[in-house]
């Protein structure tokens, strides 16, 4: 590989361009602009602290949902059919098209959602590693189930959380959806973990994660068994990555051990998010996996991807507008500084003292 004269440092403080070696693209850094005074919108905050149980959450143990069906007196995490799914099931195929222009095709699929907890008030940052385990082995359960319909050809597991990302219920949850394709964003990265390791016979992210071990200057947390950084191209400003340190290709090939490091490493990021701005941080979050094909995919190195709008506070977020609809995604802090103030948060969410956890 050719070596590229010039340091990063170089470029830290000037207008530079960074590529995503997962996807091939590439995003706009510009940290002279951090030094701009901001006139933006100022959102307000809810400071109120949920109720441990919420008789008029449609997710909560106990209550009916919005479909009519009433949840168990749920005591764990709790998976159902979503009520509106995004996908059904027994759709029939069906293909259209016209003038190699117009193209639709039929997509089946399965969309589940996972209660983390029956306590309404706490999220994953505020759950110990034991709750948060008992998520990570639910996810691997569906993926195992789901991957078994015939047609499954990827399972997405994600998180909204706030209602900022646009979370409909704040249950703490998540959902599974489970379709016959592969989604555009897997399907890209794919392609980048391909190329690297028929070129290299090695994980795109096992090569990748020994630079940043290396340096250590855009590294979170870890633990035995994963790494939780802020990856060198990030688009949001406090956006993180958390990657296995072995190189598995899927969540269903943890071993309990690593089951549980995930769920710790998941902790520790959650916490310093709450931790950065004292209050519920935002984000959309979701592993990235192996397609469900039933090939083996060597390529493929698990990872789960934070993806948080705040920006300069609580109050005040990042817009994906203008340049990055109609050019290409653009930041200002660069990702090192956000890696350095994610880093000095504790890992003791702020509401310890407040409120145990029984």
């Amino acid at each position: 590989m050719k070596t590229i004269p010039g340091r990063l440092q170089d470029l830290l403080g000037k207008p530079h361009r960074r590529r995503n070696p997962l996807t091939g693209e590439w995003l706009l850094v510009s940290p002279q602009r951090t030094m701009r005074p901001w006139q933006g919108s100022i959102e307000s905050l809810r400071t109120k602290v949920p109720p441990r149980h919420d008789p008029a959450c449609y997710l909560c143990p106990g209550n009916s949902r919005a479909g009519q069906e009433r949840n168990p007196v749920y005591a764990e995490t709790f998976v159902f059919t979503n009520d509106f799914s995004a996908l059904l099931p027994g759709i029939p195929p069906g293909e259209m098209g016209k003038g190699g222009l117009l193209h639709a095709r039929a997509e089946p699929g399965v969309c589940r959602v996972v209660c983390f907890t029956p306590r309404h008030d706490l999220t994953l940052a505020e759950m110990d590693v034991d709750g948060i385990r008992s998520v990570v082995d639910v996810w691997v359960q569906e993926f195992k189930r789901l991957r078994s319909i015939p047609g499954i050809g990827y399972v997405q597991i994600f998180e909204n959380k706030g209602a900022m990302m646009g979370a409909s219920n704040p249950h703490p949850h998540g959902q599974i959806w489970a379709q016959e394709s592969v989604p555009a964003e897997p399907v890209k990265e794919g392609a980048g973990q391909l190329e690297h390791f028929t070129r290299t016979r090695s994980t795109l992210l096992s090569d990748y994660l020994a630079l940043e071990l290396e340096s250590s200057e855009r590294v979170v947390t870890f633990n035995e068994h994963f790494v939780g950084l802020v990856p060198f191209w990030a688009i949001w400003p406090y956006e993180t990555m958390i990657i296995s340190r072995r190189a598995v290709p899927d969540i269903a090939e943890l071993t309990y051990g690593e089951r549980v490091a995930f769920a710790d490493i998941i902790r520790r990021i959650t916490a310093r998010y709450d931790n950065l701005f004292t209050a519920p941080f935002p984000y959309s979050a979701g592993i990235h996996q192996r397609p469900t094909d039933g090939a083996a995919h060597p390529e493929w190195h698990l990872h789960m991807h934070f993806y948080p709008p705040l920006l300069r506070s609580a109050s005040v977020r990042k817009f994906m507008v203008g340049y990055e609809m109609f050019g290409a995604p653009q930041r200002d802090i660069t990702p090192e500084v956000s890696a350095a103030k994610l880093r000095e948060q504790s890992e003791i969410h702020f509401s310890a003292d407040e409120r145990k956890a029984p």
